[in-house]
């Protein structure tokens, strides 16, 4: 047997009894080999491959991007795989698609240029790894389940005991000198009942974020009203001696989702209420240009930790220094849920019992 035999046999064995599709086109994108598995993989009969252009086996869709990436290779071939990072689909005959990788080499012939490729479907790993997502994403859930119960066992506490305490001791003041008595105590009542609100009214924007049921509604209003509005409501939560300022430079009118941001501005501004000592000042300043809307607001309070600082906006964590103060952790979670939703960015600045400063930025104009 001679040498040159040998060789096609050997070739012959190797090409053909490979477990992965193998494919050589022309410059021209001919299909001009391709092995049993390739065939079984794109479900042709035998040797029917032989012959036709590469872009019958990829999607309709995918065929005008695909001759300009293959042009592209054509004039500087290298080997490599395609589409890292990303999920490539293939065609069969029947029209049927399948997820695969797929890797390329290259080599001439008597001046001809050929593409060579190695095809894996990858089917059944894509099904793992969607399974092993979901097996991820319902253990995310059922731990967020066990945060939940172990701070609703902790924030509730307080002021349900508050609630039950205040009952008792109003029973008590019967004679008219006690109104003072009986104020004090429904205040404190009052203040409870607001405190368990507003828990509860975070879960449940927590739970519309997550079921992608907030609508936004983008609008143009007037900032100085806007803003006017939300401090004379936050008046009511100021320590003694504390006072919000607010300044604005630039055009009045901004555009956004009223609702979102009066939310946003409204969970920041309580943070520096309740983080910043007595006889402090919160500062709101404006600034609205051609291309940003920019608001910030700066406190004189206990500052964030630098390693607390980045995981600031994730759900359920609260900074080290104020675990003695209420909170559930999910405020500013959804302050940053909120900023994606109107298209904005937000980022901070802040130093231990110095303060910090929350900048939102926002587009000006409606894209």
């Amino acid at each position: 047997m001679s040498s040159s035999l040998q060789k096609d046999l050997r070739f012959d064995a190797l090409f053909n009894s490979a477990s992965i599709g193998i494919i050589v086109v022309d410059s021209k994108g001919t299909i001009v080999m391709a092995n049993q598995f390739a065939h079984t993989l794109f479900a042709f009969e035998q040797n029917k491959m032989i012959g036709e252009v590469l872009e019958k086996l990829i999607p309709q869709r995918y065929h005008h991007r695909h001759v300009h990436h293959r042009t592209n290779y054509n004039e500087k071939p290298q080997a490599r795989s395609m589409g890292a990072n990303m999920t490539l689909s293939a065609q069969r005959q029947d029209g049927t698609e399948f997820p695969v990788e797929i890797s390329l080499g290259h080599f001439t012939n008597e001046d001809e240029k050929f593409t060579i490729a190695f095809i894996v479907d990858i089917t059944v790993r894509k099904a793992n790894e969607e399974l092993t997502k979901s097996l991820e994403k319902e253990k995310e859930v059922n731990d967020l389940k066990t945060r939940f119960v172990s701070m609703a066992s902790h924030e509730f506490r307080t002021p349900l005991s508050t609630i039950l305490s205040s009952i008792s001791l109003l029973a008590k003041y019967t004679q008219t000198e006690d109104q003072s008595k009986r104020d004090k105590h429904i205040d404190r009542i009052k203040s409870s009942v607001k405190t368990l609100t507003d828990i509860l009214n975070e879960f449940l924007s927590l739970g519309k974020i997550e079921e992608g049921k907030i609508d936004v509604k983008m609008e143009h209003f007037d900032i100085n009203d806007f803003i006017d509005g939300i401090v004379h409501d936050m008046n009511v939560l100021l320590k003694e001696g504390q006072e919000i300022q607010f300044n604005h430079n630039g055009p009045s009118t901004i555009y956004s989702d009223s609702n979102l941001l009066k939310h946003v501005i409204v969970n920041l501004l309580s943070n520096a209420i309740k983080f910043s000592p007595n006889k402090s000042t919160i500062t709101i300043n404006a600034r609205i240009d051609d291309n940003d809307s920019i608001i910030e607001i700066i406190d004189q309070g206990l500052g964030i930790p630098k390693d607390d600082q980045v995981h600031l906006f994730e759900r359920f964590f609260r900074a080290t220094n104020v675990t003695n103060i209420q909170g559930t952790g999910l405020g500013l979670h959804i302050v940053g849920r909120y900023i994606e939703l109107i298209n904005g960015a937000i980022s901070y600045q802040s130093e231990l019992e110095r303060g910090s400063t929350f900048t939102i930025q926002l587009p000006t104009k409606q894209n």
